[in-house]
């Protein structure tokens, strides 16, 4: 698979998925209310990680590539939550605070984690 895709469809869908899955099994909890702030702040920290564990063996990337991922990330968060939810569900009142923050980090996760991996400057690993 090319690189492209795995950066965008492949790893975009796969954090959706793992989010989606996560508010499956918290919706059948006593958390089910908080279940979207609890996503968030346990999923933020994991997604900058794995974001970061991606892209830091790789050769350097432009700005306009990540941003691209992350405009990517973001259309797949997006267009999965409304197919998923809102339209399975009928959960019209699904979109509320957290869930924008969501989209906005789905777009800056990966160009903040560039411009650090930039910004570091460390050589791509070889082997």
């Amino acid at each position: 698979m090319h690189p492209v895709f795995k950066d965008t469809l492949g790893i975009g869908t796969l954090f959706w998925l793992i989010g989606y899955l996560a508010g499956m099994i918290l919706f059948f909890t006593p958390f089910a209310d908080s279940m979207g702030w609890i996503i968030f702040i346990i999923f933020t920290p994991f997604t900058i990680l794995v974001t970061w564990w991606w892209f830091r063996p790789r050769e350097r990337l432009s700005l306009q590539y990540y941003a691209g991922v992350g405009a990517a990330w973001t259309l797949i968060a997006v267009v999965l939550d409304y197919l998923f939810i809102v339209m399975l569900f009928g959960s019209a009142a699904y979109y509320s605070l957290h869930i924008f923050l969501y989209y906005a980090l789905m777009f800056l996760i990966p160009v903040g984690v560039g411009m650090y991996l930039d910004r570091a400057g460390t050589p791509a690993q070889t082997g």
